[in-house]
């Protein structure tokens, strides 16, 4: 029995050799199973195999089981163990790559805010002169309808000749084109400046007698501001035409007349005209 005893104990040191083996010391590969059975084997063959009893081999074959069985899991431990440092590299790696992104993604966003940034800024301009433009347009549409419209162009007669006269006498265009404000008056031939402000006026004449003077003033109130004439030669059918602008005040007269002894003609085909507009009130 001390001889069993002796090989239980030689056989317990070998397993803890193995362990050893496979936790730091002698790795896995080292120790096989056919090592095992060697070792337990070479164990027995040198002892006196008639004083161990059965029970003792069966131990023996038990523990010699467990030690390979251990050896196996030991081994399969390893591989796992291996495998799962393999898949936490990758992770690792993956994790590097998702944060490399992150920041990426971060400097791109920055750079978007700032465009955005950027492009809200510019719209806040571009409204802030639209409003200013949009303001401006209102006040000269407003402007413009305050001001007031005034426009003629008027026709002397169908009659065909006026004059010639002793004295000057004001003409009085009666056939009317248009007349934007109501500020001539076909009654007196005057036209009367209803705001302060530059005006252009402009007039034709024509006179068919032969061997005559035609001709026409323009007075500006009891100024007058210029005379037109020529001589008809032995062709008749002489014409006149002139214009000017004159800065009036409210309320002033610009009219035409025709000097004593002088004539014009006009009918149907409007010879003999007279216009007058506002340039811009002042």
């Amino acid at each position: 029995m001390r001889r069993a005893a002796a090989f239980l104990v030689l056989l317990l040191c070998l397993y803890w050799t193995r362990a050893q083996g496979e936790s730091g010391g002698v790795t896995g590969n080292d120790i096989t199973q056919t090592e095992v059975q060697s070792d337990i084997l070479g164990v027995i063959a040198t002892s006196d195999q008639t004083n161990i009893t059965p029970d003792i081999w069966a131990e023996l074959k038990e523990l010699r089981d467990m030690a390979i069985k251990h050896s196996v899991e030991l081994s399969n431990s390893k591989s796992k163990m291996e495998k799962l440092e393999q898949e936490n590299t990758a992770i690792q790696a993956r994790l590097t790559a998702s944060e490399n992104e992150m920041v990426k993604l971060k400097i791109e966003n920055a750079d978007l805010q700032s465009r955005v940034t950027t492009f809200e800024d510019r719209s806040s301009v571009l409204e802030a002169r639209m409003n200013t433009s949009e303001n401006e347009v209102e006040e000269l549409k407003s402007e413009n309808t305050d001001q007031p419209k005034v426009a003629f162009s008027l026709g002397l007669t169908n009659s065909g000749q006026v004059g010639p006269f002793n004295t000057d006498i004001t003409l009085k265009f009666s056939k009317v084109f248009a007349h934007l404000g109501q500020a001539y008056s076909p009654t007196t031939g005057l036209f009367t400046a209803p705001v302060r402000g530059v005006y252009y006026f402009s007039f034709n004449i024509m006179d068919q007698r032969k061997n005559v003077w035609t001709g026409v003033y323009l007075y500006h109130n009891d100024k007058r501001l210029l005379l037109n004439d020529d001589y008809n030669d032995e062709h008749a059918n002489n014409r006149i035409s002139n214009s000017l602008a004159l800065q009036l005040e409210k309320g002033d007269l610009v009219y035409m007349v025709l000097p004593a002894h002088r004539s014009v003609f006009d009918d149907a085909n409007d010879h003999t005209t007279f216009n007058g507009f506002l340039l811009f009130p002042l």
